[in-house]
């Protein structure tokens, strides 16, 4: 938590991140201080062994099989659930059993799909349409997981293309920045940042950048930081929506978040690094600047 806020401070206030995230701005002050906290220290460490061993494995290790190597040949006695926390952090997979190991052309391939960041952690951007954030969050409801793909605008902070989805499928990506290049029209190329998730690396999805005129960026494997922004939105989203609601139905979920997206977040939720700005108001005032005089 307290490494978001201080990848993010430069964006938005301590006071209004820590209120996201809800911890005490006593606690941060405290923690950059002292620095990582040991346990932040041993995950460190714990995932360059994790990425070690799925390295020696061929990328094939799933959590199961990492987790007993770290067991019978490092004597590491930690929990699955870490283990299976710190291969999501690192962007890591293991191959299901019907499916086969990928080959030197496949491998080759997959980097080929991987952009570079074009980003490098710029989150201050002046021009509306030049660089779009997106990235996928999971909700759950009682009748299972709900996934929301999202494009945010840097400049505006405004959320210009949306999906959503009971599957986390490349449709789900394709159908959100489709929306936001047909609502925006942007003049020129954009810049689409994401991590290096299966979705925004398949072939398909990069045809669609390429099909609406996106540049494609990626941040690091395993460093969310890199979008640090859409950590922000969905923050937001999971503390003023999700967490306050007792979700039975997918479609109950759904029609909140459309509301909340739309009516709330874009029009009426003010942002402090906008100057109290909301997301509609500053593109308006954008609007005018850009007019000749």
């Amino acid at each position: 938590m307290y490494r978001f806020v201080q990848a993010e401070k430069a964006n938005h206030s301590v006071r209004t991140l820590c209120r996201v995230m809800r911890v005490a701005r006593a606690g941060y002050y405290a923690w950059q201080r002292r620095g990582p906290s040991l346990r932040d220290q041993e995950d460190d460490e714990l995932q360059k062994r994790i990425e070690a061993i799925y390295e020696a494995s061929g990328g094939v290790y799933g959590a199961p099989k990492i987790h007993a190597e770290l067991r019978l040949e490092h004597g590491l006695h930690v929990s699955r659930k870490r283990v299976a926390r710190l291969m999501r952090r690192a962007s890591l997979q293991g191959v299901h059993r019907r499916r086969q190991g990928r080959s030197k052309a496949q491998q080759a391939s997959l980097e080929a799909r991987i952009a570079p960041d074009r980003v490098q952690r710029g989150f201050e951007v002046d021009q509306v349409d030049s660089v779009w954030f997106a990235d996928v969050k999971q909700a759950w409801t009682s009748e299972g997981w709900l996934y929301l793909a999202a494009v945010l605008d840097a400049a505006s902070k405004r959320i210009v293309g949306w999906s959503m989805s009971d599957t986390p499928s490349t449709d789900l990506v394709v159908n959100a920045v489709s929306m936001a290049a047909g609502t925006r029209s942007p003049d020129g190329p954009v810049v689409h940042h994401s991590d290096r998730g299966a979705v925004y690396t398949s072939i398909r999805f990069g045809a669609t950048l390429t099909r609406l005129n996106l540049v494609g960026s990626m941040g690091g494997r395993g460093s969310p930081h890199d979008n640090a922004v859409m950590e922000s939105f969905f923050a937001t989203l999971q503390t003023e929506l999700v967490d306050r609601g007792t979700w039975r139905k997918r479609e109950s979920l759904r029609t909140a978040i459309f509301y909340w997206i739309e009516a709330i977040y874009n029009r009426r939720r003010r942002h402090s690094s906008l100057d109290m700005l909301t997301p509609a108001e500053f593109e308006t005032q954008y609007a005018c600047r850009q007019v000749p005089e």
